[in-house]
């Protein structure tokens, strides 16, 4: 009895000393692994100690349980479900809509209101929903209401926040659904900033990412100190029902938060832009240097080095797709011809390099910095049609009358040398010297000519001439900061250009459609649904000013009318707003599809062949045109129209992106012009009326803007909306689209994730909204940047 009550005692004390030893050696890796100051991840792979895991979790349950996948797939079948893709608002974090494809021959959307009907789904998800009753649809909300504030408890009550959504306006209901289930899961680690929790040594923070279509993720890390003021990216791992924000965890650190190379990176990876240095077996297919072209290639091409060949472009251009020419036959007519890179020379189908570049799909030009679609060699050296130097093409040549009537047209590879490489002014200073006749000269000339009166029968046809703002900054040769921002100007010469790209656009399309009816690669712009027009035509009406939008002439012909007096501003608006109301244009394979039209131009079918060096579309497009001429041996993928159509879904995705990325860079870019300039009084015009705001456009800048009437801090001014006009009256003002206004423009950098441009309304005087321009020290007159 005593021996056992020994060896007992001697266990507990043997048991003791283990559990001093394992707690101490606990101790040292964790302070090892807190040392490794090169992989500072590494302290979050470690256990988390009671003290962490015992935070307080709500037990409340916030969502609705997701119903099973067979129960899911069973209500589709029978139609009590609908399935579609989930987008969020960025506007409206509590609203969203779901596309739902195949409902019609455009899809529809449903939408989303209020955190239980949204039930955790998560931008682009594709999710299962149930249609609400007819009389709980409602309309989308012209609020612009963000989670901007402090993060809400898991059991915080929402009820508040859905209420400011419902709008009662009949006309405006469209269907309302909620999420009843989850099908597929698109999450992705996404980039953000760490909100460090106010509660000391706590392990638990939120996470919110830079796109605020995603919610706020909660995430568990030991390095929240670390990475304060870090972008850093997350990835959800799930999102419980009883839960406020999913759950996820932290991947890796991007670089300090406002760092022009770090917001780049963020940029790139939130646009799902490839952007990694090309790899060894990418660039294992480039040509051997010193390259020429050797008498096989001349073989089988046409010589054409003798032609006043010359390119036309922006100013730094090295990727030169395109060059012209223009000469009298000896019949009395013209001879035209738009000379093209001939990428596919070097791009052979289904190699490393190949499919890399259908994998990236197109070139991404970005403020200051341009994401090659193919390497450099080919991208600015072999495949660049530069000046004074020979170079592979495919041409696309008409005979014309002076009249710009198209006798024939033929399609070849051939080898040109460009006379000239010029930018648009100095092509335009050119055409207007008339002191100028030598042979370049005499050729832009016939081409500005011929390309007037393609124009002017294009737009006859119903073509719309559209209008948005793009600006271009001066970069510091040094620094690289933007020191200077204005809106492009277009020159003739832009014009010019384009007449014979969409010439030649159309004149392949019809050739690879002749010939390929089942496997063409053709570009399409859907007519926009009659209820996209709604704003532009009450911002037409509130002036007085009628617009037809049965069809794409009768917008064009009306928009060409469209005056108001002492207004001259007013119909590049008009214009800039019909372009919001467009459709987007997309790439689709012939044989899976029956509607060609592309909408903006007025032609019956189009595809894009000019620009092989930035977009693979057109690399497809060179390969179809070859081996329809017999120029080039066709290949099974070519001919195959269902990955033809999965490749045309990737080109439109990574089109898209790098549309949102440039954007992107523009705004981010326009945030450092602001930084250094304080506040700035500018002119400008109400582009959209919302409910709390006004949306205001500068032109100056091409800049948009938000002014916002309400306050969280204090008692806002009475604010009355009325959706019809659309007008918002704020006290005893009313305003209306297109009404001109005066505002101070200055970077609220306060939340370094979201910085913005903060807009104020200087005039009209609302007393106790407006604030007064002899309070504001406008700071034009700091120092330049530059040297």
């Amino acid at each position: 009895m005593g021996s056992r009550w020994s060896s007992s005692l001697m266990t507990k004390g043997t048991n003791r000393k283990q559990r001093r030893a394992v707690c101490w050696y606990t101790d040292v890796v964790e302070e090892y692994i807190k040392s490794l100051i090169a992989h500072p991840e590494l302290v979050d792979r470690l256990a988390l100690s009671n003290d962490d895991k015992n935070e307080i979790t709500s037990s409340k349950v916030l969502f609705p349980e997701h119903l099973p996948l067979s129960r899911i797939q069973a209500g589709i079948k029978a139609g009590s479900f609908l399935q579609g893709t989930f987008r969020a608002s960025r506007d409206n974090y509590l609203e969203a809509t779901v596309f739902i494809q195949g409902e019609s021959e455009d899809g529809t959307e449903v939408l989303i209101q209020g955190l239980q009907n949204l039930n955790r789904a998560v931008h682009q998800d594709v999710v299962a929903l149930q249609l609400l009753p007819r009389n709980q649809w409602v309309a989308p909300s012209s609020v612009v209401l963000q989670d901007e504030g402090a993060a809400k408890d898991d059991n915080g009550d929402e009820e508040d926040e859905g209420k400011v959504l419902i709008s009662t306006a009949e006309t405006a209901r469209k269907p309302t659904g909620k999420v009843v289930g989850i099908i597929k899961r698109n999450w992705r680690p996404f980039c953000g900033m760490l909100n460090v929790s106010q509660i000391k040594e706590s392990t638990r923070h939120l996470f919110t990412p830079a796109d605020r279509r995603i919610p706020r993720i909660r995430i568990e890390t030991r390095q929240a100190s670390t990475l304060a003021g870090q972008r850093i990216m997350v990835a959800i791992d799930g999102w419980p029902k009883d839960s406020r924000y999913p759950n996820g965890h932290f991947v890796r650190s991007l670089g300090n938060a406002g760092e022009k190379d770090t917001e780049q990176e963020v940029l790139l990876l939130e646009h799902d832009v490839p952007h990694q240095a090309f790899s060894q077996a990418v660039l294992s297919y480039l040509p051997k240097m010193p390259w020429a072209i050797t008498p096989e290639d001349m073989e089988k091409r046409e010589d054409l080095r003798n032609l006043t060949v010359c390119s036309v472009d922006p100013p730094g251009c090295t990727d030169i797709d395109d060059a012209l020419h223009c000469r009298e036959l000896e019949n009395g007519n013209l001879e035209v011809g738009v000379h093209i890179a001939d990428v596919s020379h070097f791009i052979r189908p289904g190699n490393a390099l190949d499919r890399e570049a259908a994998n990236r799909g197109t070139t991404v030009y970005l403020c200051g910095k341009r994401i090659d679609m193919v390497p450099e060699l080919l991208s600015s050296n072999l495949c660049s049609l530069q000046s004074t130097v020979d170079r592979l093409a495919f041409s696309c040549i008409w005979e014309m009358t002076h009249e710009a009537e198209i006798l024939k047209t033929r399609f070849t590879k051939s080898v040109i040398n460009s006379k000239a490489s010029l930018t648009y002014a100095e092509a335009q200073m050119r055409i207007d010297d008339t002191t100028k006749n030598d042979s370049i000269t005499k050729n832009l000339r016939g081409l500005n000519k011929l390309a007037k009166i393609l124009k002017r029968r294009r737009i006859e046809k119903g073509a719309l001439t559209l209008s948005s703002l793009e600006v271009r900054f001066h970069m510091d040769s040094e620094t690289h900061d933007p020191i200077d921002l204005q809106t492009k100007e277009l020159q003739e010469t832009n014009s010019m250009v384009e007449e014979f790209m969409l010439l030649a656009n159309i004149s392949v399309a019809q050739k690879i459609y002749d010939e390929f009816s089942e496997c063409a690669l053709l570009r399409k712009h859907p007519a926009p649904p009659p209820s996209n027009y709604d704003i532009l035509m009450k911002a037409a009406k509130s002036k007085h000013v009628d617009i037809h939008t049965d069809s794409a002439k009768a917008l064009a012909d009306s928009l060409d009318v469209a005056r108001v007096d002492g207004f001259p501003y007013f119909n590049t608006l008009l214009r800039i707003l019909a372009t919001r109301c467009m459709m987007q244009a997309v790439y689709f394979c012939s044989g899976m599809d029956s509607d060609f039209h592309h909408y903006g131009l007025a032609s019956p079918i189009y595809t894009h062949f000019t620009s092989p060096i930035r977009r693979y579309a057109d690399i497809i497009v060179h390969r179809l045109l070859a081996v329809a001429i017999g120029a080039d041996s066709t290949y099974p993928d070519l001919m195959d129209k269902q990955k033809q159509s999965a490749l045309c879904n990737n080109l439109n995705y990574r089109h898209k992106m790098a549309q949102y990325a440039q954007r992107s860079s523009v705004a981010f870019h326009t945030q450092l012009f602001f930084k250094n300039r304080g506040i700035l009084n500018e002119e400008g015009f109400v582009l959209f009326v919302r409910k709390n705001a006004i949306i205001v456009l500068i032109p100056k800048f091409g800049l948009e803007g938000t002014v916002f009437f309400d306050s969280k801090d204090k008692t806002g001014p009475k604010l009355v909306f009325d959706e019809e006009g659309p007008t918002l009256m704020v006290e005893q003002h009313t305003f209306h689209i297109f009404d001109k206004v005066k505002v101070t423009i200055s970077l609220d950098d306060t939340n370094i994730q979201h910085q913005k441009i903060r807009m104020s309304l200087i005039h009209p005087v609302i007393p106790g909204v407006s604030v007064s321009a002899s309070d504001i020290e406008p700071q034009t007159k700091k120092p330049r940047l530059d040297h």
